[in-house]
């Protein structure tokens, strides 16, 4: 999370106050560390679930990342949906108070996640005033109330005024979130820079401009158009880096990739081939992402056909006939994966590769060369007959509108250079699965990656 914190807010200098928030100035904007914590552990995985840990544990593995936050400044933290041993976060003092403020150091503001309060009670939000009186006492600084506004501020002023919640937690949490807003430059600069508009994309006015305007839209569309490719350029090559290279070639020492892009005949298939939303994945253009041209981008198909050679013919089949596969090609690219979720639309028990994925890699892999992509924001089960039939295997993840980045990789114009970022299982019985366990025997271990050379030393 570090490294987003600075992106985000800038580097604070060397002797900067520990625990305090920091955003270096008026193009740098405030970042929020999220979820406090335990929010990747809880048992299943299961969304808003509960993880069960001792402390000791919590705190080794889940809260250290956040002394990395604290020290870049970051300037506030939002609480989990999720419990710790049945307690639930929004409510717990120990963890948001005695932890995270006392402990840690935290000097910026504590953040409700989206009507989280509501559901410290059953039915959610049945006991409104229990509510906000438990989650305020615990160390909520701000809350997002975003329909109950009038009811919380009603309930909220009853709880004061009747001693439930001390003036001195109100005072604190608004000083903590006064210092937030005074770091940020708030009540300098209370609204946005608009000239930054054309960073990141703005809309020119129809009317007809004067000479002068004229020539000074000349110049905001070109400034528009380089920040654009910048950008785009950027997250070409944050997708050329996270690719991941499980398998290259049946044999080793005859490595299937790099593609060649003169190949005469190339055939491309598979449910997320051609599908901008399913490469984006969830919270994109909605909450729960989309399907097809959600936004302006480049499909892996898209990719392909720009990267092959003048001669080469690429053939489309997203569910490959017989008589597609009756064809003679050069090679095949199978890409599928996941449609896009978020939250609890993505527990999943099974883990298998949807809109049978793993049935069109290997009637494809039957009668072609294969490289097969996976797209997805987590393993899934690969099966050992479909992963032996392939001749290459990508984690591609969620490459979102650069599928370029992926052809960059495959076609040879750059090296393979991500690594797993977590233990890849082999079935879904060994979850969960960490490194160190006695039992510990994945399919590909946290730290795996091929390179077109050489595999990579798991770090």
């Amino acid at each position: 999370m570090t490294s987003i914190i600075t992106g985000l807010q800038g580097k604070p200098p060397a002797d900067y106050p520990k625990g305090y928030p920091f955003v270096a100035g008026r193009n740098n904007v405030i970042a929020c560390a999220k979820h406090f914590v335990g929010d990747g552990g809880t048992e299943k995985g299961i969304n808003e679930g509960n993880t069960i840990l001792s402390y000791d544990d919590l705190e080794s593995i889940h809260v250290a990342p956040y002394l990395d936050c604290i020290s870049q400044g970051v300037s506030t933290i939002m609480a989990s949906y999720s419990s710790w041993n049945g307690r639930q976060l929004h409510a717990d003092h120990f963890l948001l108070t005695e932890i995270l403020k006392d402990k840690l150091g935290f000097k910026g503001f504590v953040i409700s996640d989206w009507e989280a309060l509501d559901r410290l009670t059953e039915p959610r939000g049945s006991n409104y005033r229990y509510c906000i009186s438990a989650a305020v006492n615990a160390g909520i600084d701000m809350v997002m109330v975003p329909l109950r506004y009038k009811q919380f501020m009603d309930d909220l002023t009853f709880l004061v005024e009747s001693g439930e919640v001390l003036m001195s937690r109100i005072d604190d949490a608004v000083e903590r979130i006064l210092r937030v807003k005074f770091v940020a430059g708030l009540f300098e600069y209370p609204f946005s820079d608009r000239s930054l508009l054309d960073i990141v994309g703005c809309k020119f006015n129809s009317k007809r401009p004067s000479f002068r305007d004229s020539v000074c839209l000349l110049v905001r569309r070109n400034m528009f158009a380089t920040f654009y490719q910048l950008h785009r350029e950027l997250a070409r090559e944050a997708v050329r880096k996270s690719l991941v290279l499980l398998k290259n070639g049946k044999n080793p020492e005859n490595p299937f990739l790099p593609l060649d892009r003169t190949a005469k005949r190339i055939l491309v298939a598979g449910s997320h081939a051609d599908n901008l939303g399913y490469q984006c994945g969830g919270w994109t253009s909605t909450w729960f992402g989309g399907s097809g041209r959600i936004t302006i981008g480049t499909t892996i198909l898209d990719a392909i056909r720009e990267s092959a050679g003048d001669k080469t013919e690429v053939i489309y089949d997203e569910y490959p006939s017989t008589n597609t596969l009756a064809g003679q090609y050069s090679f095949a690219i199978v890409v599928v994966g996941e449609p896009p979720y978020a939250e609890t639309l993505g527990d999943n028990k099974e883990l298998v590769i949807p809109f049978n994925g793993s049935d069109i890699i290997s009637s494809v892999a039957d009668k072609i060369p294969t490289l097969a992509i996976l797209i997805s924001g987590r393993p899934l089960v690969l099966e050992p007959q479909v992963l032996e039939k392939v001749d290459a295997f990508i984690a591609a993840w969620l490459p979102g509108t650069e599928g370029r980045g992926v052809t960059d990789v495959v076609f040879g114009d750059f090296e393979f250079e991500g690594r797993l970022p977590m233990t890849w299982f082999r079935s879904n019985d060994q979850l969960p699965m960490n490194p160190g366990q006695n039992s510990y025997d994945p399919l590909f271990p946290l730290g795996f990656g091929l390179t077109y050379n050489k595999e990579k030393k798991p770090q």
